[in-house]
């Protein structure tokens, strides 16, 4: 018995090391195979099951009990031999599954006929390279030429100037978010939302960033301090006096993982016709935190969140670097720009 012990406790970290790579695999494959693949020569519009979307729970603590991160909770009466049998059982069983997850993601892709390439505002058909991101431009996806277009961005350093383009081209109303922006509008919400309503084609520019959390009363900040304003997007959304944001782009700089939460949770997303964002896998995120593979799961829970709320995706764009939760993957990436559309609305 004292042996087998002696087995378990050198063993649990390898354990540990053993179910991180049976994950790792899975969730970056399903990451890979987010590439637009054999277009179709008409689109169907496709209905959305519904499906109860349930996070993983993860701990964000700052400090954690590292023993039991890595010792399994014991049940009563369980010897030390059957116990280990049970864990090793239970790690293929969750690597399988993650496979299983990573081909019903895949089956969920949108194929288009006819795009929008980054800074092109008329239609075609899908480009023979792979841009940085595409929008589907199904006629059943856009809006109509009769009714108001409007266009949100979220974005630092100019990052989404080619999505401006296009977006300002079809006629919508744009409004681009940066808070490192001295050229945008500072002040409380109200004041900084204020200009440029109605005008299609012009840029609106606000010194703001997104936020996930619930509102709250916030101190004034000086115009100058870097994220001076931060609200939802139900809050800018209402503030400005959109139902609906036909197009959305977002580099949250690894806040994207709570953001999206909170689009789902709060039901948000569901008045968002097209996504364009970028996921950061160089480490947990902004207020994410737990074990490498908790918080794989919780990354992969919440892509699956957003395919439960209607998004299916239409293009997939590996950024650079090839550090995936400060380790190295040599097939893996350390950003992906990831395109949906919702055709569950």
């Amino acid at each position: 018995m004292r042996a087998c012990a002696l087995r378990w406790g050198r063993g649990g970290l390898s354990l540990r090391s053993g179910l991180l790579l049976l994950l790792i695999p899975p969730f970056l494959l399903a990451l890979q195979l987010l590439v637009v693949g054999p277009r179709l020569p008409r689109v169907a519009r496709a209905g959305v099951e519904e499906q109860e979307i349930a996070f993983s729970v993860i701990s964000i603590e700052p400090e954690r009990n590292s023993r039991q991160q890595e010792s399994p909770s014991r049940r009563p009466g369980l010897k030390e031999e059957e116990e280990e049998v049970e864990v090793e059982d239970g790690e293929k069983r969750e690597g399988a599954r993650a496979y299983e997850d990573e081909n019903e993601m895949h089956s969920r892709q949108l194929n288009c006929s006819r795009v929008l390439s980054p800074g092109q505002a008329q239609a075609s058909q899908p480009p023979a390279d792979s841009p940085h991101w595409l929008l589907c431009a199904e006629d059943w996806l856009l809006p109509a030429a009769d009714r108001l277009c409007v266009a949100y961005s979220f974005s630092m350093d100019g990052g989404d100037a080619h999505f401006l383009k296009t977006v300002s081209g079809l006629g919508c109303e744009v409004h681009s978010f940066d808070p490192s922006n001295s050229n945008a509008s500072g002040g409380h919400l109200g004041n900084s939302l204020a200009s440029n309503h109605g005008d299609g084609g012009v840029v609106s520019q606000h010194k703001m960033w997104l936020e996930w959390r619930a509102p709250r009363k916030r101190k004034q900040k000086t115009r100058g301090n870097l994220g001076s304003v931060s609200q939802t997007l139900a809050d800018i959304m209402a503030a400005l006096g959109h139902h609906t944001v036909h197009f959305l782009y977002a580099d949250l700089l690894s806040a994207e993982w709570r953001v999206f939460q909170n689009l789902i949770e709060s039901g948000t997303l569901q008045s968002v016709h097209h996504l364009v964002a970028t996921v950061h896998l160089q480490w947990a995120g902004f207020e994410v935190g737990g074990t490498n593979e908790e918080v794989l799961r919780y990354w992969f829970s919440v892509l699956l969140g957003l395919q439960a709320s209607g998004l299916k995706l239409v293009h997939s764009s590996a950024g650079e670097g090839h550090s995936v939760l400060k380790q190295t993957v040599a097939n893996g990436h350390s950003s992906y720009t990831l395109s949906w559309a919702n055709t569950g609305r």
